[in-house]
């Protein structure tokens, strides 16, 4: 099925008449001050469907308008509480997963299990160990940290995303640059 939509521009005021011309003493036309520049009305577009303007019956009807929806409001953040925990190093992981030694295809099928088994068991906090983060071109003889910097998408992309609160860095003692904490949603009961 496809939807076809008319974009129907607000009219904006009319300008203003030009000023008349100033003719000097020397018979010579003096440029008008500027005008001083008031506020600019935003352009203003009504989306006017097809279906909504047959569904309001005659010419008289007014136009339903098309509003985008509302994004949730899905930020990835936790309570200051949880921060400072996980920032410290207080909070202890529940599970944790090594993706050390995989290829991309078994750490992503390796990740996903993973994170199935974790939220079946309830667990809050879960350690991935992905290795450090790559060094810079000029420091590494070859490329280096395909699974850390897949790991973002995976996650997102994961059938278990709208298990994951949030996911933050890992603190030096349970593997620093190497490792990230994945917070998981409390179970709805």
């Amino acid at each position: 099925m496809r939807v076809v939509a008319v974009l129907i521009p607000e009219r904006a005021p009319p300008l203003p008449p030009p000023p008349k011309p100033i003719i000097g003493p020397n018979g010579k036309i003096v440029p008008a001050p500027p005008a001083p520049m008031g506020r600019v009305k935003p352009l203003v577009r009504t989306v006017v469907t097809p279906y909504a303007a047959r569904a309001g019956g005659g010419a008289g009807a007014k136009p339903v308008v098309a509003r985008p929806a509302a994004k949730p409001i899905t930020a990835n953040t936790l309570d200051g509480g949880w921060d400072k925990r996980l920032t410290r190093g207080v909070v202890s992981p529940d599970s944790s997963i090594d993706l050390h030694g995989h290829t991309l295809a078994s750490a992503h099928a390796l990740l996903d299990v993973g994170l199935g088994r974790a939220i079946a068991r309830g667990d809050r906090v879960l350690l991935l160990v992905t290795g450090k983060p790559p060094r810079p071109e000029s420091e590494r003889p070859h490329a280096r940290g395909a699974i850390r910097s897949a790991v973002a998408d995976w996650l997102a992309g994961s059938r278990h995303a709208d298990s994951i609160a949030a996911v933050r860095g890992a603190h030096p003692r349970h593997g620093g640059q190497g490792a990230l904490y994945i917070v998981l949603r409390r179970g709805r009961e």
